[in-house]
């Protein structure tokens, strides 16, 4: 980092050695330093493991997992309902290492606290459920009794991301646990110490020793180990490191779950009701300095309300507060770090050149923090400009005018990316409809993304390029399971006629089956 670093780190060493203990290092382990991107100080010394740490990790996890596997789902149910209290009776500490590991303001900071009491208490109480046996429909009722179990999966590795290391490494670990499984989790360097404090925060909840693993070190040395020796594998990411990371999974014929990018699309319909769009709208595109997956960076605005939405929507984002004080008070955040400053101004500088209109900010924002970003919206993109097809990633949005739902829809579509879209409209049935055109994994009626997001019952994940699998729900816990069929037999076993006769009686019978059967 070429910031200027404090002499002494910003965290209590003390402090930082009592989380280092969750992780799995060798005792002379090289260590990394990690820093704050809200001013480039020094924020700790951290052990960096080794793939042998991996190795030792995957071990451990394996043997943590027999017993674990074993107990009653309401057992380890309980475990996450005290890991939900725990979060919240710590949520200060909390808040304090995200924000100085993320830059993002402390309203957004709380989302994750909010996002992790809201799946631990979900998994909780609808996970044991999920998971029971259930009676199957066999051939001849009575006669046969076929039941469906789900088995858990074994060690499943997590390669969390940066942007929000609470949330996202909550929502994989959590219902990989919940369903029996071990896990070796990976989070981004950056981002360390947060996972390291969930890890203590299980440990107290009472998760046994071992159950869940935590290896820290760089992406393709360290998280290519996890990702190269568990049972399953998910990854958050990009899309061309997802491809690798599901080719390798398929050459073991393992599971995966992967969420990638997207360049997710927001319509606003001529009946939209402009006072609940466009702050919804500012909401959706400048959330955590635009470093969330499913922010919207396309907006498509119906040529009838588009100069007075724009008018209005313009003058809020001129607004935002940009500040990376540890309290409340602040609408935006600051980047992670030097490479998103550096690809939040290639695209802005590409589009500028190019001939796109900026219609606030295109600035870096130095005296704020030495990666904050002005929020940003261009005019008149062009599908040649970079910001058109790729993942900015940052607090920057292009608008775009149509003039019809028609129009809006095959743009939206006209992408790779398919992960989730948001649609504004006074008539709901209509909104509905448009929806289902709309290739994307989740699509938001009246709201950017939160509605969605935090309906944690119903799946999350992308269509195309954005991903395979879903996290949440019923999916997002079965994905961590096999299914496994218990067939009995009672009495004679279901057998194939051997005569002619006989096989014209059972043709009689399917036929009435097909008539009167249930199934």
């Amino acid at each position: 980092m070429t910031s200027t670093v404090a002499d002494a780190p910003v965290l209590d060493p003390m402090r930082v050695a009592q989380l280092a203990e969750y992780a799995v290092t060798s005792p002379l382990a090289a260590t990394m330093t990690t820093f704050s991107p809200i001013d480039g100080a020094r924020l700790a010394d951290l052990p960096c493991s080794t793939p042998e740490d991996v190795a030792v990790a995957v071990t451990g996890a394996r043997a943590g997992f027999r017993s674990w596997s074993r107990m009653p789902a309401t057992s380890r149910a309980a475990v996450l309902q005290r890991f939900h209290d725990l979060v919240l009776d710590n949520q200060v500490e909390l808040l304090d290492l995200i924000q100085l590991e993320t830059g993002k303001t402390r309203t957004h900071a709380f989302a994750e606290i909010v996002d992790a009491a809201l799946t631990a208490r979900y998994l909780a109480r609808r996970a044991p459920g999920v998971l029971r046996p259930r009676r199957r429909a066999g051939l001849v009722p009575v006669l046969t009794d076929v039941i469906e179990t789900r088995r858990p999966v074994g060690v499943v590795g997590v390669v969390a991301p940066w942007n929000y290391p609470l949330s996202m490494a909550v929502s994989e670990a959590l219902p990989a646990l919940i369903a029996g499984n071990a896990v070796v989790i990976r989070p981004d360097p950056s981002t360390s110490l947060t996972m390291l404090m969930v890890a203590e925060l299980l440990a107290r909840a009472g998760l046994p020793q071992r159950v869940l693993q935590v290896v820290l070190g760089d992406g393709p040395v360290v998280g290519g180990a996890v990702l190269a020796s568990t049972d399953y594998v998910c990854f958050t990411g990009s899309s061309a490191t997802g491809r690798e990371v599901a080719v390798g999974a398929a050459r073991r014929l393992v599971g995966a779950s992967l969420e990638l990018g997207g360049k997710n699309a927001m319509y606003v319909a001529a009946d939209a009701d402009l006072d609940r769009a466009v702050p919804g709208a500012v909401e959706a595109c400048f959330t955590n300095a635009g470093q969330v997956c499913i922010s919207m960076e396309r907006i498509y605005l119906h040529e009838s309300i588009a100069t007075e939405f724009l008018t209005r929507f313009v003058r809020r984002v001129s607004a935002l507060r940009v500040g990376v004080d540890l309290a409340y008070g602040a609408d935006m955040g600051t980047l992670s770090g030097p490479r998103q400053l550096e690809r939040v101004t290639a695209h802005v500088e590409d589009a500028r050149a190019k001939g796109a209109a900026v219609l606030t900010g295109g600035r870096p924002l130095p005296k704020v923090g030495p990666y904050a970003y002005a929020p940003t919206v261009l005019e008149d993109v062009s599908p040649d400009m970079r910001c058109a097809g790729e993942e900015t990633f940052g607090p920057v949005v292009s608008v775009c005018r149509v003039g019809s739902d028609a129009e809006f829809v095959l743009a939206a579509n006209d992408t790779e990316y398919g992960l989730t879209a948001s649609i504004w409209s006074r008539d709901v049935a209509r909104a509905r409809g448009i929806a289902h055109l709309v290739e994307a994994g989740t699509v938001n009626v009246n709201d950017g993304f939160a509605v969605g997001y935090t309906a944690k019952d119903a799946p999350m994940g992308g269509m195309k390029s954005s991903g395979i699998g879903r996290r949440h729900g019923e999916a997002g816990i079965l994905r961590f399971t096999e299914p496994q069929t218990i067939a009995t037999a009672r009495g004679v076993s279901p057998t194939m006629p051997t005569t002619a006769e006989a096989a014209r009686y059972t043709t009689g019978v399917l036929r009435l089956l097909s008539v009167f059967g249930r199934r």
